[in-house]
């Protein structure tokens, strides 16, 4: 029938919302049809509809339009390294060194190429947000069920629910049968949620506990529903989820922080250095040709052109690294940032438990009984009260309860590909696999046992029961339900063997139960009767009385094996692991206690209700001492998030539902599942484990603290040459009388930085982790690439190397060589004093040198960069290239012994001092 309108709806239907105070759960049906103006039987009309669809829109996902190409290509020549290059490569063409324009250039579109490519693989998280969506849904119109496009709904359609469906928007239930939902990839919770069409009291219920509604993008795993239609497109609780996505902010990463400070400081330098000798040169009366190539040659010694490329080469070794540790790089700043990272928050339901319900605890004769086992697999062992192993076939009472439980489950155990899964309930499944572990199948039982008749599971009831026949034709009652329910219906128990009344050990039944929930376990109770052929016609409600208790199971969604020992390698590096999750506190307390993720059970938590009465300076003033935070939303994840990151900490947020993809997106670096996780969620997070194993975050961290290591190591080694380089320019312009000599030319420098150094700094970016990286507390946020006196190693090391090579030119040129020959020589001990420090640069914690032979790599490299670049001196083609000369083969060894004495010298005193910072 029609419902009238109420004074808000007598005239033109007004735009359908909730408030805070009025949500849609709280809202019993009639009240729904008058606010939406809709028949709950007959639904709108579609005249009606389409004027609605003209007000609110589709019920789609608001489009986010990506960069273009060009301008993305563009964006990356904004690296203050390559504007400087740009304007050096602008002067080489005005004073017609095309070599030395074309050679940077081409550096400069390098560099450019290579971030473009990884920029390019742009965030599509709204496409996938959109995918989930269903295509086609059943909706009365006109009184008549249609098949429309989901797009096509409004506020107010009354809608047909049924299993398998994907929920095409949010929507008040008017009618439920048997109806569950699963609403993991929103809650996180793992068990499929009974629903109900009862009105609710209670406004500030988070999503998980409003059983009345169901939200787009959800999925019917049984029974079916109608339902009015609350929200559509971007009204809904996944375009609230979009909305959060959209306005979150993505902040740089630490290595990108480090980068850019470090880019300010490297151009100040070289305009300062620039700028001084271009004056002095115009006081000495330079000719601006000069004093224009000096200036060139000066801001390409100061500034490593190499850094970008080399940079993004040894993440993406590093990506491919982890990618062969199951963890996979979406973004390559990515694959650094984890090991700079000081907290993880972590789901729990998938991410740190199998998201696999699992039998753990049986009572059943009196006694507690334990099982171990992973997942759905069919192997485990049974233990008695003792926790000494026993064989379950041996165990009669056990035998019975666990066969009792197959015959009364309509959840099937199957195996694909040596993969063991179930389909069904997950809780239903957990007796069913704790079956399967003593050799009970269903379809074994079924030789010897019919079922005659099966009640299935109902609201009212609560409680599930068939009714089969054993090979002698005796008829049986097998009841499973909640064990309140169950025990309220029980005259006797089964212990030791025999049946005796339940009235005197109805409170051990009750508090076994109790222990079991304090265990954060879920629980069933298991309980029969022998019926006569004359009650086999009775109804359910009429059979299910007087039944004998067989026993008690305890289940839970348990931890990942090998994730309580990655928790502790996570706590051992300094890292802090949060837990952040839509279950219950004291489950998720439990499984928190249980994984070392806190201390003892009196350890603070917070759940989203106490959250909503916290400002955000109270929620920074407690948030570090809090590792449990339970019944969370979207929201709550979000201002978690930021209020570490308040802190100064750099945060990994790991997740596997939509729920989770605003905090992916916002934390410093988003983990998601990739066997488990949504869509939404790969796409939000910058690192996906293939393996949905949380021990990967941990030789993830690892990767990431070498290769971040690495990365210094380059610094140092590039750094050391530039100083070297810019030394080696200023103590010609300082010591030499008269018009100064450039001591390198320009494409020399070119040479040193992205040849003689690059290719042996490739090699560092795959040097083995140094003994203490997972020992170290993580770095700060805010440390600069030149911590711990690296500042020092590089100016020390970089001074004496170019005093060495300016020493050498002038040698040269007193014994009256030419400038060119001069070069040469200079050219040679600087590649040669580069080469001999690259071996001295591999460690910073230890005052010795790190065994040359552990990276083989990079003695190949610096074997090939020796040989490139004396090919450079004695090849035509080198000689014009770079404006080398032969030099005498005795000279050239004689430069090389030179070489070493820098590294060999500042070594021996380090070690012999104990100097750290030398």
């Amino acid at each position: 029938m029609s419902l009238a309108h109420n004074d808000q709806t007598n005239s033109e239907p007004s735009k359908p919302e909730q408030t805070e105070s009025t949500p849609f759960f709280t809202h019993d049906i009639e009240q729904l049809s008058q606010h939406f103006a809709t028949d709950s039987i007959l639904g709108l009309s579609q005249d009606e509809a389409e004027k609605r669809l003209a007000q609110h829109g589709p019920n789609q996902l608001s489009e986010t339009h990506g960069v273009a190409i060009i301008p993305l290509f563009l964006r990356q020549l904004k690296n203050p390294l390559l504007i400087v290059l740009f304007f050096g490569a602008l002067l080489s063409f005005y004073i017609q060194h095309y070599v030395d324009a074309f050679a940077i250039t081409a550096i400069i579109l390098i560099n450019a190429t290579i971030s473009f490519m990884q920029e390019f693989k742009a965030q599509r998280s709204m496409d996938a947000l959109r995918d989930m969506a269903a295509p086609k849904c059943w909706v009365k119109r006109d009184g008549e069920w249609q098949n429309l496009a989901a797009a096509d709904l409004v506020p107010g359609d009354l809608i047909k629910l049924e299993t398998g469906t994907i929920i095409p928007a949010d929507a008040r239930l008017v009618e439920t049968v048997q109806l569950q939902i699963d609403e993991s990839a929103l809650t996180g919770e793992s068990d499929p949620v009974r629903k109900n069409t009862q009105t609710l009291n209670d406004p500030s219920l988070i999503l998980a506990d409003q059983v009345n509604m169901c939200f787009m993008s959800t999925s019917v795993t049984h029974g079916y529903a109608t339902a009015i239609v609350t929200g559509t497109g971007m009204n809904t609780e996944v375009g609230h989820i979009a909305e959060l996505m959209e306005s979150s902010e993505q902040r740089l990463t630490p290595l990108q922080q480090r980068i850019k400070s470090m880019s300010h400081i490297l151009i100040w330098a070289a305009l300062i250095i620039v700028a001084v000798i271009m004056a002095m040169g115009f006081f000495q009366g330079m000719s601006l040709v000069n004093m224009s190539s000096t200036g060139i040659s000066l801001a390409v010694a100061a500034i490593p052109e190499g850094l970008p490329t080399v940079v993004t080469i040894v993440l993406t070794l590093g990506a491919y690294q982890m990618m062969r540790s199951n963890a996979l790089a979406k973004h390559l700043t990515s694959v650094e940032t984890l090991g700079s990272t000081t907290i993880i928050c972590s789901d729990k339901t998938g991410t740190l438990t199998q998201n696999k319900m699992q039998v753990q605890k049986i009572w059943v004769a009196g006694e507690t009984l334990r099982v171990d086992g992973v997942g759905y697999e069919p192997k485990g062992q049974f233990y008695d009260k003792d926790d000494q192993p026993i064989e379950a076939h041996t165990h009669k009472p056990l035998m019975k309860m666990l066969k009792m439980s197959a015959l009364c489950s309509d959840t099937r155990l199957v195996e694909s590909n040596g993969q063991h899964s179930i389909h069904g309930l997950p809780t239903e499944g957990a007796i069913v696999v704790a079956a399967a572990k003593a050799k009970i199948t269903k379809e074994q039982l079924l030789n010897d046992y019919d079922i005659e008749v099966s009640f299935p599971f109902d609201s009212s009831r609560k409680m599930m029961s068939v009714i089969v026949r054993d090979e002698d034709n005796q008829a049986w009652l097998y009841v499973k339900g909640a064990p309140d329910v169950i025990m309220n219906r029980c005259d006797y128990m089964t212990r030791h063997g025999e049946t005796v009344n339940f009235t005197h050990y109805q409170e051990e039944a009750h508090d076994v139960a109790n222990e079991f929930g304090r265990q954060a376990l879920r629980t069933l109770a298991i309980a029969y009767r022998k019926l006569s052929d004359s009650e086999l016609e009775s109804p359910d409600t009429a059979l299910e009385t007087e039944l004998t208790l067989k026993g008690i199971y305890g289940i839970i969604d348990p931890p990942r094996p090998e994730a309580t020992q990655a928790v502790i390698d996570c706590h051992n590096a300094g890292i802090g692991v949060v837990m952040i999750t839509g279950d219950h506190v004291e489950t998720a307390k439990a499984i928190a206690l249980q994984m070392h993720i806190i201390d003892s059970a009196e350890s603070p938590t917070l759940t989203g209700a106490e959250l909503n009465e916290l400002d955000d300076q109270q929620l920074y003033n407690c948030v570090k001492n809090i590792r449990v935070f339970a019944r969370v939303t979207p929201e709550h994840k979000l201002r978690i998030v930021h209020a570490l990151q308040a802190h100064q900490e750099v945060v990994a947020m790991t997740g596997d539902g939509v729920n989770d993809a605003p905090a992916l997106r916002t934390a410093d670096i988003g983990v998601a599942m990739g066997m488990s996780g949504t869509g939404v969620a790969k796409e939000s997070a910058d690192l996906i484990l293939l393996d949905d194993n949380f021990k990967t975050i941990v030789t993830a961290v690892q990767e990431g603290r070498r290769i971040y290591d690495n990365i210094r190591k380059f610094i140092r080694q590039a750094l050391t040459a530039n100083v070297s380089e810019v030394s080696a320019l200023l103590f010609a312009f300082a010591l030499i009388n008269g018009e100064p000599l450039l001591t390198l030319a320009p494409l020399m420098i070119l040479w040193v930085n992205l040849v003689s150094d690059g290719i042996p700094a490739l090699a560092l970016g795959v040097d083995g982790a140094e003994n203490d990286v997972m020992k170290r507390q993580p770095r700060l946020s805010n440390e600069s690439f030149f911590a711990n006196h690296l500042s020092h190693r590089i100016i020390i090391r970089g001074l004496v190397m170019g005093a060495l090579t300016y020493a050498v030119f002038i040698t040269a040129i007193n014994q009256d060589y030419s400038q060119e020959y001069a070069q040469t020589l200079a050219f040679m001990t600087l590649i040669f004093g580069q080469l001999f420090h690259i071996f001295d640069a591999r460690t910073f914690t230890t005052l010795y040198q790190r065994n040359p032979f552990s990276n083989p790599a990079l003695l190949w490299a610096v074997a090939g960069s020796a040989a490139l670049s004396v090919s450079m001196v004695y090849w035509s083609w080198g000689q014009t290239l770079l404006g080398t000369t032969a030099i005498e083969v005795e000279h050239l060894l004689i430069v090389i012994g030179l070489s070493a004495l820098p590294t060999l010298i500042l070594s021996g005193i380090k070690q012999v001092l104990k100097v750290k910072w030398l």
